[in-house]
């Protein structure tokens, strides 16, 4: 009796331990955050815990470091009016980007979806209805990625839909794995600031310093269109990073990833 006594309370222990393990640390969900490159340094995310299964899943956060190449992408979760004066930017700059977009950003501005493939940019999934995709299931994720793809390519006939960035940057081990199954690389940032608030614009300088002091070799940007100071500082930006030597490339030109700390 002593015995299995004994065997019952190692059985506990060993429970209790296995429970209290990081699951998180393990599955998820995660909220995409880095900690901002100063002076050209790299920025690092090692902090937050997340790497191995970002890297595990061959999702991008950063360039080659040792190039001094930029990566423009966009969220478009609804228009706010200042995509049209984004593109004419780009198009006057002669900057490619990519445009992620939602659902409903297909179904209300079609127009400017196709302006974008025209123009050269990529456009990339943001899902459906812009959900914590770690909350939904592997069936649902796929649904919400396959309605995109579909209804941009007979939009637009753009052929391929390569690259994937989860609503609001939450994302799990299962949704890097399932969004990974169909196809998709998934695309975080290295450069970002607080712009997508509408109510908290701050005018374009403060969009400017706020870029321009995170620039670094092989920097993902990640800039939302419905802010007005992002709009009205992007040609000054795109000239500040070339006037210190930076090159703005497409997602799909991005050399061999090299993860520093």
């Amino acid at each position: 009796m002593k015995k299995w006594i004994h065997l019952l309370w190692i059985a506990i222990v060993l429970s209790v331990a296995v429970a209290q393990q990081p699951v998180s640390a393990q599955q998820g969900p995660f909220h995409f955050g880095f900690k901002k490159s100063v002076g050209g340094q790299l920025p690092s995310i090692n902090e937050e815990g997340f790497k191995d299964i970002v890297v595990k899943h061959g999702a991008i956060f950063l360039g080659d470091t040792t190039k001094k190449e930029l990566y423009l992408t966009f969220d478009n979760g609804y228009e706010n009016g200042y995509t049209p004066q984004v593109l004419d930017v780009l198009k006057e700059k002669q900057v490619p980007a990519i445009f992620f977009v939602t659902g409903h950003y297909v179904k209300d501005q079609p127009e400017l979806v196709k302006r974008m493939v025209n123009e050269g940019h990529l456009v990339g999934n943001h899902s459906w209805t812009h959900p914590d995709m770690t909350q939904i299931s592997s069936e649902q994720i796929r649904t919400e990625l396959e309605k995109v793809r579909e209804s941009v390519q007979t939009l637009t006939g753009q052929q391929a839909m390569t690259y994937l960035r989860p609503p609001r940057g939450i994302f799990s081990d299962n949704v890097l794995s399932v969004s990974k199954q169909s196809g998709y690389i998934n695309v975080f940032w290295s450069v970002a600031y607080k712009d997508w608030d509408v109510n908290q614009q701050k005018g374009a300088g403060f969009a400017y310093n706020q870029v321009v002091a995170q620039l670094h070799p092989g920097a993902v940007i990640l800039l939302h269109t419905v802010s007005k100071d992002n709009a009205a500082a992007l040609s000054s930006i795109i000239d500040e990073a070339r006037k210190q030597g930076y090159e703005f490339k497409s997602l799909d030109e991005m050399s061999t990833k090299t993860y520093g700390d």
